[in-house]
C-alpha cells in the first residue's frame, strides 16, 4: 500500500508540473526491491480505463468529454476510493501458435459473454471481416470481482463463454494465463510469456480440446436439425387435414 500510495502521489506531481488536463496515465517499473522509475506518460484516455472505471465507479469517457467541454470535475482526489478487483483481457485476432502473428478473415461465428461482472467493450458482429489494415484488437473483455481470485475465476468463465470462429484469438492463451500457478499467486514479471509458454506443448493440450468442442457443436447442430425437421413434418400432417 505505502508504494501504491507514493506511485499516486508521483504521478500527480508529473501531471501538475506539465499542467496537465484531460484523462491521461502516468507509468512506471518497478524492480525486486519495490522501487519504481519513471517509464512515460500517455496523454490520453487508456486502453485499460474498463479496469479503472469498474474498481472506482467512475465514467472516465464522460470526465474527458466534460474536461473538453471547460467543465471541471465533478469529484476531487479525496473521494476516490478503490473497491474490489478488476482484470482485463485484450481479445486480438493474433494466433498465439504462431508467434502472435495477426489473423484475417471473417467471423464466422461471435457470442457475447453475459453475467454479472462481466463488460466487453467490442466494435465487432458476426460476418464481419478482420482486415490486414488496422490493429487486430477485436474487444476488451473485463471481470470484476470482490476479491482478485473472483475476478480471475470471472474471466475464466467468461473466455469459456466467448466463442469466435473463422480467425485464431488470443482468448485461449488468455485462459492459459489466468490458470497458470505464477499468475494466480503474483509471482510473476515481463517475462512471463519467455519463461512459462510453450507453444508446442500448449497445443497438444488445447487440440484435444478444440476437436471434442467442435464435435459437441456438431451434435447439437444435427440435433437441433432433427427437431426442426420433425416439427415440419407434423406441420405438414396438419395442413393434410
Amino acid at each position: 500500500p505505502e508504494v501504491r500510495e507514493a506511485m499516486g502521489l508521483a504521478a500527480v506531481r508529473v501531471a501538475q508540473a506539465c499542467h496537465y488536463d484531460g484523462s491521461g496515465t502516468v507509468e512506471f517499473l518497478i524492480d525486486d526491491q519495490l522501487n519504481f522509475y519513471f517509464l512515460e506518460m500517455n496523454t490520453r484516455l487508456q486502453v485499460e480505463h474498463p479496469v479503472t472505471e469498474l474498481i472506482t465507479g467512475i465514467d472516465l469517457v464522460e470526465q474527458q468529454i466534460r474536461i473538453a467541454r471547460g467543465e471541471k470535475l465533478s469529484f476531487g482526489q479525496e473521494d476516490l476510493e478503490i473497491r474490489g478487483h478488476a482484470v482485463e483481457l485484450r481479445v486480438y485476432a493474433e494466433d498465439p501458435l504462431n508467434d502472435f502473428l495477426p489473423s484475417v478473415g471473417r467471423l464466422e461465428s461471435y457470442i457475447r459473454p453475459t453475467g454479472d461482472g462481466i463488460r466487453l467493450d467490442d466494435g465487432y458482429e458476426q460476418g464481419l471481416e478482420i482486415p490486414i489494415y488496422y490493429d487486430p484488437m477485436i474487444a476488451k473483455l473485463v471481470t470484476y470481482g470482490q476479491t482478485r481470485a473472483e475476478a480471475i475465476q470471472r474471466m475464466i468463465e467468461a473466455i469459456d463463454q466467448y466463442q469466435i470462429e473463422g480467425v485464431a484469438t488470443t482468448l485461449p492463451f488468455g485462459k492459459f494465463v489466468m490458470e497458470h500457478p505464477a499468475f494466480l499467486e503474483g509471482r510473476f514479471d515481463t517475462g512471463f510469456v519467455k519463461k512459462y509458454f510453450r507453444p508446442e506443448a500448449w497445443e497438444k493440450k488445447i487440440k484435444p480440446e478444440a476437436e471434442l468442442a467442435a464435435r459437441l457443436a456438431l451434435l447439437i447442430h444435427l440435433e437441433e436439425k432433427k427437431k426442426l425437421k420433425a416439427v415440419r413434418h407434423a406441420t405438414d400432417d396438419w395442413r393434410g387435414y
